[in-house]
């Protein structure tokens, strides 16, 4: 048996101070705790406040008790309490329940011989009953049956900043016409009309006899004699400042978590971190990026003796137009080694500083805008909070508070570090992702033409439009090709996928195009050899290869449409790899849909792919496209129909027209890149073509340069008589040597002078080097010499030789 001597507080006779009261929330956390709790249990009220009730107990609650707590009715037990140094004490308590405003009840505990409304029953325990309602620690006061003041504690009295004979009669409106006291007196009102109790939080405010705004709960019962009948009220009120701010804070953290990081850009997420700071605990806010971050590069430590550049990058204030800022949005500011933006940004450790801190008015009045802008808005505290992501600092924000009484405190360094780190991930991701769209977008574009290329044969404009910042760049291309004989290629494709990865495979494609464009194959015959292409681009990729590709999704596939048009005949032949039909405007403005075999997309493999030949008249407009323009969110056909309606309509030129297309049909907010190419037709007339036919006749080739002069000194362009009579002498010969009938030679005068020498045969030419006593081999080397560029191609009847001369400018 344990024979050690009972150290509780009941066996040594001793009882609870007079002024022992402990209140209780609903949720069983401590929200008021007076000094005779404090000096009794050896707790401060900061180590018990917002801390479960339970963890003050030495021992379970007695089983009649918690009957009572469950059912919200008063009551009077024994309580074994757990005192700071680990001894027990067990006291006699009353609990009395009050209801809140959401349906629950909070519980005012004091000494069982305290209990209120048992009230005295003799002169003596009469006084300690007064004694301690003047002493409570909470603010009390009591009104009669008119809500008129009757009397109150000295808390109350000092918190209304007047003594009780100032206020007796008068009620709380007249004692202090101040909102929200207007609300609070209409409720008393209420109170001692219908005998039921209200329980109230008040937003922070400044009481007359305060220095600083408090949260309160008040607690307003009706007082009633034996028979029920409702004599005043009693208003009991609360100190919830704390439990305010820590709820202000919890639900701060939880506006940052949802509202700040919505988009990839670093603008609008450093607006949405001023925005919630503002809106949570500061009165003015910036927000300063170093100059290295906002252009998208990768943050470098900052040397502690060296000037820090930082660019304005958001800021907000509780006053319109933020009349605090001395740097404008956008601008460059310089922060002095040691001044307090500049050690948050060195120490990547947050800081806050009163009006009087040397540090803080050394910065200050070294600049006399800064300086006269504390003076002006009377700023008292300010905070400095560095942007912190995966260890590197990024910026820092400012916060400043005028219209808010309380400096800031280590409470708030706390929060505001919160959310900067919250925010910093999410700048970090946006301009990790702008400095990566960036470099893709730079790749994507270098893979395109710079500049449209001059051509005689078309007129031409272009719109490029790579989708949102929200989405991945595509693989989107165009092109435009000079072939021989004046004739142009027009060239649109869409590779399959998103990213890098579809940019580097549409540079690819776009490549091939090129190359085979260059050999002169027919479009359907260049559509075959590019689907091998893209056929052999996937086997060499691999399931495995493109998994392991950032960007790459699914196979490698693509849509494509090409068409060569010929100025000379007035003929355009076209085909496509699953690609959009292209769409004709004639001179009369008749617009429709060409009716071009569509074919496969590209990298199917084993599927024919068959041209179409339009004739196209001079001045007619042709629109090729990718599905990005008419297709996203929408049937194609609605596209379409928007298409053509928008090409109907008249417009001054062609980059007119590109304008007025993309405001029809382009979907808003674009979801995929957009490629329009526009070209109208130009036709070369019969006195700009001259065309003979020769005989198979070592003869004829004097014949031939005759007539060659004769119409270069027609066309004005005597000085290139020399170097054509040598090309078409060198031409005509080797198609009389080695080729077949027939021959035929044609001069075309456009931008440039273009020899044509075709014959029967479809052996094509080389070049080769000549040896001493050779006596052929020469001719090509020779037109190579003297023509700007030359080159054959293959025809139905057999293949044509062909040189081009710059003219004169």
């Amino acid at each position: 048996m344990d024979n050690k001597p009972d150290t509780t507080t009941a066996a040594r006779g001793e009882g609870p101070p007079e002024d022992f009261v402990v209140v209780i929330d609903a949720r069983g956390a401590v929200m008021a705790w007076s000094a005779g709790a404090g000096r009794l249990l050896g707790y401060e009220s900061e180590e018990v406040i917002g801390r479960p009730a339970a963890y003050l107990l030495a021992a379970k609650l007695p089983i009649a008790l918690r009957r009572h707590l469950a059912a919200r009715d008063p009551w009077t037990s024994d309580v074994a309490l757990r005192k700071r140094d680990g001894d027990r004490v067990q006291l006699q308590l009353r609990g009395t329940p009050l209801a809140d405003a959401g349906g629950g009840t909070h519980w005012v505990v004091t000494p069982a011989a305290m209990t209120y409304p048992a009230g005295p029953t003799d002169a003596g325990t009469a006084e300690l009953w007064d004694l301690t309602l003047a002493q409570l620690p909470l603010p009390v006061a009591v009104y009669d049956h008119e809500a008129r003041f009757v009397a109150c504690n000295q808390v109350m009295s000092r918190a209304m900043g007047l003594a009780q004979e100032e206020m007796r009669g008068l009620t709380l409106w007249e004692i202090y016409p101040v909102p929200p006291l207007d609300e609070i007196d209409r409720l008393q009102r209420q109170v001692v009309r219908t005998g039921e109790m209200i329980f109230r939080e008040e937003q922070p405010f400044r009481a007359s006899g305060e220095v600083r705004d408090h949260a309160w709960s008040v607690y307003l019962s009706p007082l009633k004699d034996r028979a029920g009948a409702v004599l005043g009220l009693s208003a009991v009120v609360i100190d919830i400042t704390e439990q305010y701010w820590a709820r202000r804070r919890l639900a701060v953290l939880n506006e940052a978590s949802t509202r700040i990081g919505r988009t990839l850009d670093v603008t609008r997420t450093t607006e949405e971190l001023a925005e919630v700071a503002v809106t949570g605990f500061a009165d003015f806010v910036t927000v300063d990026l170093l100059e290295s971050v906002v252009q998208g590069h990768e943050p470098q430590p900052i040397p502690p003796d060296t000037p820090v550049r930082c660019r304005r990058i958001a800021q907000r204030s509780v006053l319109s137009g933020c009349p605090e800022s001395v740097v404008r949005a956008g601008e460059v500011d310089v922060y002095p080694p040691g001044s307090p933006p500049a050690q948050a940004l060195i120490s990547g450790q947050g800081a806050y500083y009163g009006a009087g801190d040397p540090q803080l008015r050394q910065w200050s009045t070294a600049s006399p805008v800064r300086a006269e802008s504390v003076r002006r808005f009377r700023i008292h505290s300010v905070m400095m909070v560095p942007l912190r992501a995966r260890g590197v600092t990024l910026g820092v924000m400012h916060l400043l508070r005028h219209r808010t009484a309380d400096p800031f405190g280590e409470d708030d360094l706390v929060l505001a570090e919160e959310i900067a780190a919250r925010a910093a991930v999410s700048i970090d991701n946006a301009r990790r992702y702008t400095r990566e769209r960036r470099t893709a977008l730079t790749l994507q574009r270098s893979l395109l033409p710079e500049r449209l290329p001059r051509a005689q044969a078309v007129d031409l404009a272009y719109r490029y439009l790579p989708a949102g910042s929200g989405d991945e760049i595509g693989g989107d291309w165009f092109d435009v090709i000079a072939l021989s004989g004046g004739r142009v290629a027009l060239v649109v494709g869409d590779v399959v996928g998103h990213g890098v990865h579809a940019s580097a495979t549409m540079g690819r494609l776009r490549t091939a195009v090129r190359t085979l464009a260059d050999a002169d194959f027919t479009p359907d015959e260049l559509l075959t050899r590019l689907d091998d292409l893209v056929i052999r681009l996937d086997r060499e990729e691999g399931p495995d290869t493109r998994g392991q590709t950032e960007g790459a999704s699914g196979e490698v596939g693509a849509t494509c449409l090409y068409a060569v048009y010929d100025p000379v005949a007035g003929l355009c032949d076209m085909a496509r790899a699953g690609h959009p039909p292209p769409v004709l405007v004639t001179p009369d403005g008749t617009v429709q849909v060409l009716e071009v075999p569509a074919g496969p997309p590209l990298g199917l493999g084993g599927l024919p792919f068959e041209a179409a030949r339009i004739e196209v008249g001079e001045g007619s407009l042709l629109a090729l496209y990718t599905d990005g323009l008419i297709a996203p969110g929408r049937d194609i056909d609605v596209g379409l129909e928007l298409l053509t309606e928008a090409l109907r309509r008249p417009a001054a030129g062609l980059e007119e027209a590109c304008d007025e297309v993309m405001r029809k049909v382009q979907p808003d907010p674009p979801t995929d890149d957009i490629v329009l190419l526009l070209a109208r037709t130009r036709g070369l007339g019969a006195d700009q073509v001259c065309t003979w036919q020769v005989p198979v006749d070592p003869a004829a080739v004097a014949r031939a340069r005759r007539m060659a002069s004769e119409q270069l000194a027609a066309w004005g362009l005597a000085e290139l008589e020399f170097p054509t009579e040598l090309i078409v002498s060198e031409l005509v010969t080797n198609a009389i040597r080695y080729g077949n009938a027939p021959i035929e030679l044609r001069l075309i005068h456009s931008d440039v002078l273009i020899c044509e020498v075709s014959d029967g045969s479809s052996t094509a030419p080389h070049l080769r080097r000549a040896r001493v006593f050779d006596e052929g081999g020469r001719g090509l080397l020779l037109v190579a010499q003297v023509a700007e560029r030359w080159g054959s191609r293959h025809t139905a009847v057999g293949k044509t030789i062909w040189a081009e001369q710059p003219l004169s400018q």
